[in-house]
């Protein structure tokens, strides 16, 4: 059954080489773990509970929490390809999780750091518009530097203070803007350049071309060296100080999750019938750039 799973994600699914030899890998060390635990080569029929095992084994044995979950979720396609195939009924991978962890690279910026980035952004004076608005859009609303790059001049929208990312799979999601970001999005846009591009992207270069990944980047890496001995300055690093931050102020994960455009089942459940009025709101009471604002206007 392994190979004909391994043919399929091949012919059909035309996985990579590189990615089938890895599943090959996956499911030939599991199929040892059950012919040495359970004395038969029967990977098809087996017990959720051999699973667990098979967790606790690779965790003892010093295996990375991202290395077991990787293994999981080879089994996670084996499983959900027999059941397609109608040889079991129930795919003992049906309530298994995957690890949580909280990888070292993924250390969010503390707000120390944030703040001291605002300081020396305003102290320098050599950060061009562009480049603040990249680092602070990144970090006011937690999208990936891909759908930065890819935010379309027509999905802002100045009137209700919000713009519409197109995430992964295609999916859209609404983000509200402070008063702050907003008006520099307005400053910007009046000064870029007048190129084609502009007719479809918000944010262009100094050529007025569609900003590259690896010059969000570098901009991100670059000033935040300035205030930070992190050693990983990424614009990933920023998506999670967004989330890390609303989270610390008080902001339900489920919000958090909806405005990060987070993917899996249990979130898409938890997010049904969530509306952005009420997003607007928690981004309005539990992101420090506003609680800040809010603090000064008092």
């Amino acid at each position: 059954m392994i190979e004909r799973f391994l043919d399929y994600i091949a012919v059909e699914k035309r996985y990579s080489p590189h990615t089938i030899i890895t599943y090959r890998k996956d499911l030939s060390d599991f199929s040892a773990f059950v012919l040495k635990t359970e004395a038969t080569d029967d990977v098809v029929h087996v017990h959720k509970k051999v699973i667990k095992n098979f967790i606790i084994e690779l965790s003892n044995s010093g295996l990375s929490k991202r290395s077991i979950n990787r293994k999981l979720s080879t089994l996670r396609s084996f499983y959900l390809f027999i059941l397609r195939l109608q040889e079991i009924k129930v795919s003992p991978m049906e309530t298994i999780e995957s690890l949580k962890f909280y990888p070292e690279k993924r250390i969010p910026f503390s707000l120390q750091e944030m703040n001291l980035m605002e300081t020396e952004i305003e102290a320098q004076g050599t950060m061009t518009l562009l480049e603040k608005l990249i680092v602070e859009t990144l970090y006011q609303t937690g999208i990936r530097k891909a759908e930065l790059c890819n935010l379309l001049l027509q999905n802002v929208d100045f009137s209700a203070k919000q713009i519409m990312v197109i995430g992964k799979g295609n999916k859209a999601r609404i983000i509200p803007l402070s008063d702050e970001l907003l008006s520099d999005f307005k400053t910007y846009l009046a000064v870029r350049l007048p190129e084609r591009e502009n007719q479809h992207y918000f944010f262009v270069n100094k050529k007025g071309k569609k900003l590259g990944e690896k010059f969000v980047y570098s901009v991100v890496n670059r000033y935040f060296s300035l205030v930070t001995s992190k050693q990983i300055r990424s614009p990933h690093i920023l998506r999670h100080t967004f989330a890390t931050h609303v989270l610390n102020e008080g902001a339900e994960i489920s919000k958090v999750q909806k405005l990060m455009g987070h993917a899996s089942m249990a979130s898409t459940q938890v997010y049904t019938g969530a509306n952005i009025e009420k997003l607007k709101e928690v981004y309005k009471n539990a992101h420090p750039r506003e609680t800040k604002k809010n603090d000064n206007m008092k």
